[in-house]
């Protein structure tokens, strides 16, 4: 199953989520509205029997306690996701985790920190932040509600135990869930089951309620009890229903990590050193039932937790990925605290396997490489490891800090080749900018060349967890800046677009100017003129060799079967109509977007060559279409 199809069943899932859940809601309106006519015709009445008959009914008061049923879940459900409404980092911080940052000597924190960069930087996902939960148990966990918002964390028994493979086995499948559309879901079943958890907690006052209370006591009393056995009934079969969701995904996101790093010991010894932990992958915190479906492994064990397993077994899911182990469940050998380095240098890959070169980089290079979306593989992996190892260290460092991301933004949009444009861009941010950035730039401008083009995504990549970190006043300080150093030079160029868009498209969600939620879904039938204008982009983007433009849009259009597209002229393009274009397109529905990218990928390499900026565009536009592209191999 690719990307794609993966999302189209995320989308299948929460539709078959949401009808389990109305008839689930639906049963308990039905045993609340039998509930009050008992407790207030059969408890009041001296406790004689009664006779409910047609004529009976108050059909007044049933549709009243209907309407109150399904307010206290529907509140309650939106009261809960609205508390989550910043992504991963409230569930993070719900788990009590801290924020990791570069810089910290311990070698195991730094460790995780590394692996999680080469995932997204090979995987074209936003680098999420990754947060560290004091808990013995070996588990993690991916939340939010889309790449831009997800974070990544991780117990101290993980980074502790398992050797980098391992660890790696693990975040790959955390990055799975990202890029298939199951944190989402992953919310939304939090919030339901908090709405009808409600009911039980309003059952509990109510029944101490009644027991105080001379008139209607019985009745409250008897009220309050009645729905607090609804209450939890229903979170109980709720949990069921959350935990036949979750386990098939789970199966899924294994193989995806197989796939990623190519390494089915990673993943799997990663689950045979939880089988053979005292502690397991258990989570302590009280909290951690809400969101086990979450989790890496089962968090928590229970007289019922063979039903509400939202994980399965460890023996079966080591099995699919690896049907050679031997049943017995072996721990990692302890290290030595001196000898725990993570130096990527002396990490498990070769040096004939890290040195990937431009010669072998080319291997990728075509449309069979952007057809790849979600299908992140090994060489991706290499790459972004020897794209790391090769940034400028002061960039490097530089970009892993708010200030420092700052200042490698606004320098990556300098423009050195007119002296009037550059000291006005110098100035502004010189007398615009926080204090201490300014000097940065500086400095940073002095090794600028240093940079190849293709660091400059990895780049952004890399400094969108540090920009996450800023309060509302500086973002939107930095904000402004950046959109005013676009507009000095009196016209806007392709990267400098990419980046405006890239780094908004992320953090605006993250600052909620922009919602990440419900969206109306589109076909492809419905946004002609929008693909229209992508695909002339696409074409006329950079030179083509021994092609028209008109010849690869051609070529695009092959993979758009039921639409009839054209070729717009350069002017009648500009970057404001393809902006709208792409927040359109955004609202595609999976499958469509799969042939839309398939179409621009084809476009791209009629000529049979992809240069950087025609790389940088296609991976951008991947991005916003929350579409992840793995890392580009091109031709230097």
């Amino acid at each position: 199953m690719n990307f794609f199809q993966h999302q189209q069943q995320a989308r299948t899932s929460t539709r078959r989520l949401i009808v389990l859940f109305g008839l689930a809601v639906l049963s308990l309106v039905i045993m609340t509205n039998v509930l009050v006519m008992f407790a207030f015709g059969f408890l009041d009445d001296g406790m004689q029997t009664i006779t409910i008959t047609a004529i009976d009914i108050d059909w007044q008061v049933i549709g009243a306690v209907s309407i109150v049923v399904l307010s206290v879940i529907f509140i309650g459900s939106v009261y809960k996701i609205s508390s989550l409404s910043s992504g991963g980092t409230a569930v993070a911080e719900m788990l009590g985790g801290k924020l990791l940052s570069h810089g910290d000597n311990d070698p195991d924190k730094q460790k995780v920190l590394n692996v999680v960069e080469e995932m997204a930087i090979a995987s074209g996902t936003p680098v999420p932040p990754v947060y560290l939960m004091d808990e013995s148990g070996i588990n993690a966990f991916a939340a939010g509600f889309t790449p831009s918002d997800a974070v990544i964390g991780v117990t101290r028994g993980t980074i502790e135990t398992l050797n980098r493979e391992q660890l790696q086995g693990v975040i790959a499948h955390e990055f799975s869930h990202i890029h298939n559309g199951d944190m989402r879901l992953n919310i939304r079943l939090i919030g339901i089951l908090h709405g009808i958890l409600v009911l039980g907690i309003i059952g509990y006052y109510m029944m101490r309620s009644g027991a105080r209370s001379r008139k209607n006591g019985a009745g409250v009393a008897g009220l309050g009890l009645g729905l607090m056995v609804i209450g939890y009934a229903g979170t109980f079969f709720g949990n069921i229903i959350k935990a036949a969701v979750s386990r098939q995904r789970e199966f899924l996101a294994d193989a995806s990590a197989v796939q990623f790093t190519r390494n089915p010991d990673g993943i799997s010894g990663a689950l045979i050193n939880i089988g053979a932990s005292q502690y397991g992958s258990t989570i302590e915190n009280p909290e951690a039932s809400e969101i086990s479906h979450c989790l890496f492994s089962a968090g928590m064990s229970s007289f019922f937790s063979g039903l509400f397993a939202t994980h399965p077994p460890l023996d079966e899911r080591i099995k699919r990925v690896n049907p050679s182990w031997d049943g017995v469940f072996v721990a990692n050998k302890p290290k030595p605290k001196a000898d725990v380095v993570d130096d990527k240098a002396k990490s498990d890959l070769d040096d004939k396997k890290r040195n990937i070169g431009a010669t072998a980089a080319v291997i990728l290079a075509g449309a069979e490489q952007l057809s790849q979306t979600g299908q992140v593989e090994q060489v991706h992996l290499q790459a972004a490891i020897k794209l790391l190892d090769d940034l400028p260290s002061a960039f490097a460092k530089a970009v892993r800090e708010p200030y420092g991301a700052r200042a490698v933004i606004y320098t990556l949009l300098i423009d050195d080749s007119d002296i009037d444009v550059y000291r006005k861009q110098l100035s502004h941010i010189k007398y615009n900018a926080d204090s201490g950035v300014p000097q940065q730039v500086t400095r940073l401008l002095e090794i600028r060349d240093q940079l190849t083009t293709e660091m400059r995504l990895p780049l952004i990549e890399l400094a969108l967890p540090s920009l996450r970190q800023l309060s509302v006043p500086q973002y939107d300080l930095f904000k402004s800046i950046v959109e005013r150093l676009i507009e000095l030079d009196g016209r806007v160029s392709l990267f400098e677009w990419i980046l405006k868009k890239l780094v908004f498209h992320h953090l605006d969600r993250v600052f909620n100017i922009t919602s990440a939620g419900s969206r109306q879904y589109l076909t492809n039938n419905k946004v002609v003129k929008e693909i229209s204008l992508l695909l002339s982009v696409m074409a006329q983007i950079d030179t083509q060799n021994n092609l028209t433009n008109q010849q690869a849009f051609d070529a695009a259009k092959e993979h758009l079967s039921g639409i009839e597209i054209s070729l717009i002229s350069e002017d009648e393009i500009d970057f404001v109509k393809l902006e709208a274009a792409l927040d359109k397109l955004s609202s595609l529905v999976p499958l469509d977007k799969s042939d839309l990218l398939k179409a621009c990928a084809a476009c791209l390499t009629a000529d049979e060559k992809i240069s950087v900026k025609e790389a940088e565009l296609y991976r951008a536009v991947s991005e916003v279409l929350d579409c992840p592209a793995p890392l580009l191999l091109v031709d230097a």
